[in-house]
């Protein structure tokens, strides 16, 4: 496995905030030239600030076609996709589901993904990946997020076929389960602190996930080259119990 990513060039879509801008942080600190993506044109550039080295950054509108379609045209060649992109989590029982919303959440986190592998897979280098985002709640759901737990579960399918279908490139995902980041905030911060202090305690690591060790995890897949159509689970042991 390489130990940097000197002289490779990474997109992160969604790199702006929350785990893509962790993970934007870590692959410029092993040499990589990175390109952060977000709909955001202030969140961009205060990323792009805060980065500095060699990155960039692009205000894209990943609910268009057309535009995830010319960015990867005028971006040329590269060798590393990561989609981290995501709204607020959809957290409310079937009965409560407000269904346009809930259409919506599938629109960025899936057809919006699969938009920019279409666009960006003739583009990626000899050697390239693309590393996806899930999380556990597919694997192990909990009442009253049947819209999460769907989209989750689906990501893990899409992972493992894209894999096949895209070969030599490989394709892999990574499956946060409760981290500290702003797609919590549709709850209040009371019932927020509530759930990840509860979490903490219920989980065998003790406590909740940081964007800075889930993001670790993206580097990896970028960097082991024997590794495709997998989704790694970095969750804190919260699947265990």
């Amino acid at each position: 496995m390489s130990k940097d990513l000197k002289g490779k060039k990474v997109v992160v879509l969604g790199g702006s905030s929350g785990i893509g801008l962790e993970v934007s942080r870590q692959a410029a600190e092993l040499g990589a030239e990175v390109v952060v993506a977000s709909s955001s044109a202030e969140k961009v550039r205060k990323a792009v600030a805060e980065l500095g080295g060699k990155t960039t950054g692009t205000t894209l509108d990943l609910k268009d076609e057309t535009a995830i379609a010319a960015f990867f045209e005028k971006l040329g060649a590269f060798d590393h996709l990561v989609y981290t992109a995501a709204d607020s989590l959809h957290v409310s029982d079937l009965a409560s589901t407000d269904l346009k919303a809930a259409r919506n959440a599938f629109e960025l986190r899936f057809w919006s993904l699969l938009a920019a592998v279409k666009y960006a897979t003739p583009h990626l280098r000899e050697g390239g990946s693309i590393t996806m985002t899930t999380g556990i709640y597919g694997r192990r759901p909990v009442k009253g997020i049947p819209i999460v737990a769907s989209i989750a579960a689906m990501m893990e399918g899409l992972t493992r076929s894209l894999a096949l279908d895209l070969a030599p490139l490989r394709v892999n995902c990574v499956s946060p389960g409760v981290v500290r980041t702003g797609l919590w905030n549709t709850m209040s911060e009371k019932d927020r602190d509530g759930f990840f202090e509860a979490t903490a305690k219920q989980v065998p690591a003790g406590r909740i996930g940081e964007a800075e060790d889930v993001a670790q995890t993206y580097l990896y897949l970028m960097m082991q080259a024997n590794s495709t159509g997998q989704t790694v689970v970095v969750d804190g042991g919260a699947s265990l119990v």
